[in-house]
């Protein structure tokens, strides 16, 4: 399956980019220092050039990219969200003020400071404006053990769970098929 398959629309493709920064399955981590966090949000647009980031601003960028993947988890799933991945999207909306612009398609929520903040921020508005236009709930993370890839179900139904049917899809049914089959 590859990755455009999965791809979200418009900027909401920047959370699932963003949550993708770390492959469960492969063991990757992206964001791996306050450099590299800068150098992902320099390169989608989300901060200035040459914004500089502090060993804090890593900590709060990986607390809110796996409290998304706990929202996406839940959306996948359709169980409630964890308490702690709500409370750490909330912890960057406090950090960063949010104040309305209109836009060609509707309005935009944009980031009142600068800096990673900001460019947080900007994630945390964009879930916002996706959670009102309807397109949030198509936005999940696969449940699959070990992955939880960050996908865009674009499904008529709006049924698909799965980033591979034939991957973790088919390990989990026969994880269950062994379950119920065994001693």
């Amino acid at each position: 399956m590859t990755d455009a398959v999965l791809a979200a629309p418009g900027e909401l493709e920047l959370v699932r980019a963003f949550v993708n920064t770390r492959d469960l399955e492969l063991e990757t981590e992206a964001l791996r220092s306050p450099a590299a966090l800068a150098e992902w949000l320099v390169a989608r647009g989300l901060v200035e050039p040459a914004t500089p980031a502090a060993d804090a601003d890593l900590r709060r960028a990986l607390a809110l990219r796996e409290g998304l993947r706990g929202l996406l988890l839940a959306n996948a799933t359709g169980g409630a969200p964890p308490p702690d991945a709500a409370a750490a999207v909330d912890a960057v909306g406090r950090r960063c003020a949010l104040r309305a612009q209109p836009g060609g398609r509707g309005p935009l929520l944009v980031p009142v400071g600068r800096g990673v903040d900001a460019g947080l921020a900007r994630l945390v508005a964009i879930v916002a404006l996706a959670q009102t236009s309807g397109t949030w709930l198509r936005l999940k993370a696969c449940p699959g053990e070990r992955c939880q890839w960050a996908l865009y179900d674009r499904t008529r139904s709006r049924t698909r769970t799965w980033c591979s049917g034939a991957k973790c899809g088919a390990r989990t049914r026969s994880r269950a098929y062994r379950r119920r089959h065994s001693g």
